[in-house]
């Protein structure tokens, strides 16, 4: 299973997390987030994949994100439609969110399996991702696209058995973590991120 580490922000974190070898890092870059990423440059060991992530951004402030920070993926995090996950997909390979609650329709996600990589399911609260609520992951038996995807929102080291468990039922290629792991200056806990991929991969 795959670990993705959202919502890096300063150089010195970047490479304690990196040390670790999770499989993506993202870097977000939507000006409202206490998390937006300003950095001149990302350095990754080649190994672990860069995600850019947007929020209903236009193309080409996206396209030059990706040029100046060799980004592997870009995450879109707001209403983006099929047709611009389309028109950046030749580009970078695309993670489009989708943010669940009761009354989402899952529906929704097919016309979009033939433009991205993966889909990524998140809580629908007023936070664009990094809110620490869980939704009820009992929705996803509503999910009948084949289209692989990450779990998001919330997940503590605690959910670790439980995704195991669900991950024999659902397409779930991997986790995406961020606040739960994070301390209060806004930098990732290395110890605990050490102690979840040491659980993930018993």
């Amino acid at each position: 299973m795959k670990l993705k580490v959202c919502g890096m922000k300063y150089p010195q974190n970047i490479a304690e997390i990196e040390s670790l070898f999770p499989d993506l890092m993202g870097f977000i870059f939507y000006k409202k987030s206490k998390r937006f990423f300003n950095q001149p440059k990302i350095n990754l060991n080649s190994k672990i994949k860069k995600v850019g992530v947007f929020v209903n951004e236009n193309f080409q402030e996206i396209k030059n994100k990706i040029k100046k920070y060799e980004l592997d993926y870009v995450q879109l995090h707001g209403e983006e439609t099929a047709s611009f996950c389309n028109s950046l997909n030749h580009l970078v390979k695309i993670i489009k969110v989708f943010k669940i609650d009761d009354n989402f329709n899952f529906k929704k996600t097919e016309e979009f399996k033939n433009v991205c990589d993966f889909f990524l399911f998140d809580t629908k609260t007023e936070l664009n991702g990094g809110s620490g609520i869980k939704f009820n992951w009992d929705l996803l038996k509503n999910y009948k696209c084949k289209k692989d995807f990450f779990l998001s929102g919330g997940i503590d080291i605690s959910d670790v058995e439980k995704i195991k468990k669900i991950v024999k039922s659902y397409p779930i290629v991997g986790i995406d973590i961020n606040s739960k792991f994070e301390l209060n200056n806004l930098e990732k806990d290395k110890d605990k991120i050490s102690q979840l991929i040491k659980k993930l991969r018993l």
